[in-house]
């Protein structure tokens, strides 16, 4: 059986980026394969839209190496900086920065026409963006006259007409409402599944991250935290950060108990005195562990549990109603755990309850 084995459409090699003295990329590495979209995530000041504007030609950077199907488009070591519009790439900014005089045709086709098509070739491109973006019937309409959700779509066809290798996204649904920047993900991620063109998408919003990604590189100061798949990245952070950053998680900190190992488990032993069973994956297991459990994984009984590993007594601290779901907040021996449940009547503060956890969504993390 023959293998296909995806190349590389875009590698990014030990990038750095200063901003005067201050570093703002600090060795950055990963790649991205033809056709896949993959999202830079982190929060405000980690350096994923630097990032996305080096690799755009926007941003020179100090060093490292950014290559497209295999040729340097920067590279320090080498002295070579291809220009931004001589790299074959769009991107799609947060502002759309599209022309509020220009019609919705015009906007769409202003790259053909910079780069010199002939009427013939604009027409029918412009259309067939506008087809997929389902923008067609507002072909003649002033893009000032067109709502928020709409704009986003003009700025995604101008971005696609002209057939980039690449796209860029640099946060493009943040100022959308939220119904519509929910509807617009699914959108977006179906219509690059249909281009099949390779994105980069910059993103602080982890639900966008996880639906639309097929890898998540999280970036913390300037450097990359963990790289791998939205289920990677959500049930096996590799740290404290990640953990906490990708999805609400309680931490739990304290020493390993390898006398009360079994059945793969390791065992950790809180200050306290509580004792919870988790899995290492594969990790390296030191005297001091901190372990992951996401909130949504902690259950809540009114009753005791009948031979259980990792069921312990609790009190609940307080309840907060949130419409799908309910947000638990429980007193677990000295430690206030988050437990994120389906919706039900409040709990009175005070109640005695039972939390279990299943072992194996308790997650070792790293140093």
């Amino acid at each position: 059986m023959q293998v296909t084995i995806k190349t590389p459409h875009i590698e990014v090699e030990r990038l750095e980026v200063n901003f005067g003295s201050v570093p703002a990329v600090r060795g950055v590495s990963f790649s991205v394969v033809h056709g896949e979209q993959l999202t830079l995530l982190g929060p405000s000041g980690c350096g994923k839209t630097t990032t996305l504007r080096a690799i755009a030609g926007l941003e020179r950077p100090r060093a490292g190496e950014i290559r497209i199907d295999g040729k340097p488009v920067y590279s320090a070591d080498k002295g070579i900086d291809i220009p931004a519009e001589k790299r074959g790439l769009s991107m799609v900014f947060q502002s759309y920065a599209i022309w509020p005089h220009m019609t919705v045709f015009e906007n769409v086709a202003y790259g053909l026409r910079v780069r010199r098509a002939d009427t013939a070739e604009v027409k029918d491109k412009v259309e067939h963006a506008l087809n997929l973006v389902q923008m067609s019937r507002f072909a003649d309409r002033r893009a000032s006259a067109l709502s928020g959700g709409q704009q986003q779509r003009v700025a995604l066809a101008r971005a696609f007409v002209f057939q980039p290798s690449v796209l860029l996204f640099d946060e493009p649904l943040s100022n959308l409402d939220a119904k519509l920047r929910a509807d617009m993900r699914i959108e977006l991620r179906e219509l690059q599944h249909r281009l099949g063109i390779t994105s980069v998408y910059v993103t602080h919003d982890l639900e966008e991250a996880l639906a639309m990604s097929d890898r998540i590189v999280v970036m913390r100061d300037g450097m990359v935290e963990q790289t791998g798949t939205p289920d990677e990245i959500y049930g096996l952070p590799c740290s404290a950060f990640v953990a906490d950053f990708v999805g609400a998680s309680n931490l739990i900190r304290g020493r390993h108990r390898r006398d009360l190992a079994a059945d793969g488990l390791i065992a950790l032993e809180t200050p306290s005195g509580q004792v919870i069973f988790g899995t290492a994956y594969g990790r390296p297991v030191g005297d001091e562990l901190i372990m992951s459990v996401r909130t949504v994984h902690l259950q809540i009984s009114p009753l005791r549990p009948i031979g259980e590993r990792n069921a312990w007594p609790a009190r609940v601290e307080k309840t907060v109603f949130q419409g799908d779901f309910t947000t638990v907040h429980i007193l677990w021996g000295d430690q206030s755990l988050i437990a994120r449940c389906a919706a039900f009547d409040p709990l009175p503060a005070g109640q005695e309850v039972f939390i279990t956890v299943d072992p194996k969504r308790v997650v070792l993390l790293g140093a």
